[in-house]
């Protein structure tokens, strides 16, 4: 069963983000209070537990919204969704708009973590629902 593990959030973009108790997700913009909230394609971004633990298995001391995802999942491959794919998290749904991204230099997180899992395993997506999500919230993929 695919799940929300951690929500985060961070004032700037390029940092890491800090897990909080709960987000408020919204039409056109994204979470509310994060740095990469906006009218464009790459409102949210989630990256999936296991791919925090392959960076744990290689020595690095690393944890939820290290790598500036807002959403950290468990149970479900996000890197194998195809673009388009819309996954309800408690009462809002996102529509998967990027696979992984090109990282032009080494950012903050590169630096502070020692790697980046996010340009290979991040997904990003925007607000196709909004609502409140929290950790627990189940994520299931719609048809």
């Amino acid at each position: 069963m695919a799940e929300v593990l951690a929500v985060c959030i961070s004032e700037n973009k390029g940092e890491r983000k800090t897990p909080v108790e709960q987000v408020e997700l919204r039409v056109d913009h994204g979470i509310v209070g994060d740095a990469h909230a906006g009218d464009w394609h790459r409102q949210v971004s989630l990256l999936a537990q296991e791919s925090i633990d392959k960076m744990r298995a290689l020595g690095l001391d690393v944890t939820t919204g290290d790598f500036a995802e807002n959403i950290t999942t468990s149970g479900i491959e996000l890197v194998s969704l195809p673009i388009g794919s819309r996954l309800q998290i408690g009462k809002t749904l996102l529509e998967v708009t990027q696979i992984g991204k090109e990282c032009h230099t080494r950012c903050a997180i590169f630096y502070q973590a020692g790697d980046c899992v996010m340009p290979k395993e991040g997904i990003f997506a925007k607000v196709i629902r909004p609502g409140i999500i929290r950790p627990g919230d189940l994520i299931e993929q719609q048809p």
